[in-house]
């Protein structure tokens, strides 16, 4: 199993934020930006505190990583993605969040291709 390269930077977050494109659905929201090295691709999440309290964050920041580490053979390479929760009234469950991750993908064209999922 490969090891998922994050973003951890402010200012990474930053420039993403600033000067990438994004998408949203119900959940999520994904920031798409260009990287320079085009082997590999960067992942970023945020939950912010209006969310819930730490449990609920992490949960949901969980939840976006195993659901995008199912879906991460499939995304092109040579991009900085960043996903940002949005609060709603309750927690989402593991397929819908699998499902918006790959609704947005293929919204951004960063999707390649359905791998039996």
């Amino acid at each position: 199993m490969r090891k998922i390269i994050t973003l951890k930077k402010n200012y990474e977050f930053s420039r993403i934020y600033k000067k990438g494109k994004y998408c949203s659905a119900s959940y999520l929201v994904l920031y798409v930006m260009p990287y320079r090295d085009s082997e590999s691709k960067r992942i970023g999440i945020t939950v912010s505190r209006k969310i819930g309290k730490s449990v609920v964050r992490n949960r949901i920041r969980r939840l976006i990583k195993e659901s995008y580490r199912q879906v991460e053979q499939s995304v092109k390479n040579g991009y900085d993605l960043v996903f940002v929760a949005r609060k709603s009234e309750r927690i989402p469950e593991y397929k819908e969040i699998c499902k918006e991750i790959k609704y947005l993908l293929k919204r951004s064209g960063l999707f390649i291709r359905e791998n039996g999922n």
